[in-house]
């Protein structure tokens, strides 16, 4: 005879069947769900239902190759975190405030920060050294004096990269400097005859660009360290620089004063030109920032006002995408969750730009520099957090608000 007990909720179920069915739901229903019950706020939490929806979000930690870069953190979270991104809902503070440098009697100039971010610390060049500040718990702010002091440059330092525990700088001396975060070791040699605009790091390799027309490749392998490997004649100033993640390769941006394209591909292991990108670069659209995403993607930016996405594995004459700055101002930095969201930072009024791959026009924009003028040196940012440093302040945009 049939049973006269009631039937067993669909939450009864065993859990693989229950997250296969709840694979199928989005955001609202998924929040929904986790309203009925206890068990299924737990179900309708887990990572393995969030990660679909959270690669399809701006800036959730997932690389277009499906690569979790935040590790730890609830998917649900960021997914929510990332709704803020889109929508612009931030807390802005300024956390870092330097004085002018003076340089001369009756004459000043600014400070060109450079930085760095990783789950710990933030790195920041102040003149001629680059201090690390421990960033707050929940990644609040910073704390107010540096926990280390990294020096050895005799004038300022122009940019530096931070890589397994090394830092790596180029110095206005024409210096580089290695220096073990963890640790006293330390290695300076002199590598241009005018300053390092540029450096990159990566695998025992140091490439560096100067404005002395040359980017050079530098070993720091055992019994060889600060030994010059290739010095490439750009014909050009270099303002920026990249090693390509499979390492076999590495990237040049010029100044675009010569008749020859500014962005140009160069061998790691021979140091002979590969290729060249792009055609149609006017005079002086130098390229001051390049990003790769992977080892066929490239993002890049400088005077010319756009941000420009490169598939070498296409086209090396036109890139696939590009996107204007809105008020023609020059970009001098980029960065890319290696998703759908990329960062810049412009020439005036402390302009920070967000944009998202899959629209034309610009997503948010947020104006750090009231009411004096100052350019976006350079920006890092976070799933929650994005960094920005100006001529004299360094500014965050707190996401989590």
């Amino acid at each position: 005879p049939p049973s006269s007990s009631p039937p067993s909720p669909l939450w009864a179920l065993p859990e693989e069947l229950l997250l296969l069915i709840c694979s199928y739901l989005d955001v609202q229903a998924l929040g929904r769900l986790g309203q009925v019950c206890r068990r299924l706020r737990f179900l309708s939490s887990r990572d393995l239902l969030w990660r679909r929806i959270a690669r399809d979000c701006l800036n959730s930690g997932f690389t277009q190759l499906g690569t979790d870069l935040a590790a730890g953190i609830p998917v649900k979270e960021r997914v929510k975190v990332s709704q803020n991104w889109r929508k612009g809902r931030c807390r802005r503070e300024t956390v870092l405030k330097w004085k002018r440098k003076q340089v001369a009697p009756f004459s000043s100039t600014f400070l060109m920060p450079w930085m760095e971010l990783d789950s710990e610390y933030l790195y920041l060049s102040q003149a001629e050294n680059i201090q690390a500040y421990r960033l707050c718990p929940g990644g609040t702010g910073l704390q107010r004096h540096p926990q280390a002091i990294f020096s050895g440059h005799q004038e300022d330092v122009c940019r530096f990269v931070l890589v397994n525990s090394h830092i790596v700088s180029g110095g206005g001396d024409g210096n580089i400097v290695l220096h073990k975060i963890h640790g006293s070791y330390s290695v300076k040699f002199s590598a241009h005859e005018q300053e390092v605009n540029c450096v990159d790091f990566q695998d025992g390799l140091i490439v560096s660009g100067s404005r002395d027309r040359t980017a050079k490749v530098w070993s720091l392998s055992a019994g060889r360290v600060g030994q010059c490997l290739h010095t490439v004649q750009t014909e050009d100033r270099v303002w920026s620089i990249a090693i390509s993640p499979l390492l076999s390769s590495f990237v040049t941006g010029t100044a675009c004063c010569g008749h020859t394209s500014p962005l140009r591909i160069w061998d790691l292991e021979s140091g002979q030109l590969l290729t060249c990108l792009g055609t149609d670069f006017h005079h002086g659209a130098g390229v001051l920032d390049v990003f790769y995403e992977t080892p066929s993607l490239l993002l890049s930016c400088g005077y010319d006002t756009y941000i420009r996405y490169w598939d070498i594995r296409t086209s090396t004459r036109k890139c696939i995408q590009e996107w204007e700055e809105p008020h023609d101002s020059a970009l001098y930095c980029i960065r890319s969750d290696k998703n759908h969201m990329i960062a810049s930072g412009s020439s005036y009024y402390g302009v920070v730009r967000l944009w998202d791959k899959r629209q034309t026009r610009c997503l948010q924009s947020f104006h750090l520099s009231s009411p004096t003028s100052s350019p976006v040196y350079c920006l890092s940012f976070s799933t929650t957090h994005l960094y920005a440093a100006l001529a004299s302040a360094l500014h965050v945009l707190d996401f989590t608000a």
